[in-house]
């Protein structure tokens, strides 16, 4: 909650300006309903999606949801304990462990697909 001020001002990529037929939506989770983050987001021209805390899930849904794919493949790396606990001190090794894990979870999926 503390960071996402920062965040929001320290974005890389400069975003699209919004227009009415093209806003800029802000999806956030029940960990950042406080009002100060609010009034952040809509200061900055966002349309903010966010769920309150107390807050029920709707039970109907038009698609399943899924993890995001990057915190889906960091889940991945962390089943390969020696990447898990670095045990590697040079950049080279830890990098090419990196890479034949890669290799190893694609060759899982292409089997069990």
């Amino acid at each position: 909650m503390k960071a996402a001020r920062i965040t929001l001002d320290s974005l890389a990529v400069r975003r699209p300006r919004p227009t009415l037929d093209n806003p800029q939506h802000l999806c956030l989770d029940k960990g950042y309903d406080y009002p100060e983050i609010e009034a952040a987001v809509r200061k900055r021209h966002y349309t903010l999606h966010l769920r309150h805390r107390g807050e029920c899930v709707p039970r109907r849904r038009r698609h399943p949801a899924r993890r995001w794919v990057v915190e889906r493949t960091g889940a991945w790396h962390n089943r390969f304990r020696k990447l898990l606990i670095r045990f590697e001190k040079r950049v080279s090794n830890y990098l090419g462990l990196v890479h034949l894990a890669c290799c190893l979870i694609v060759y899982r999926l292409a089997i069990l697909g």
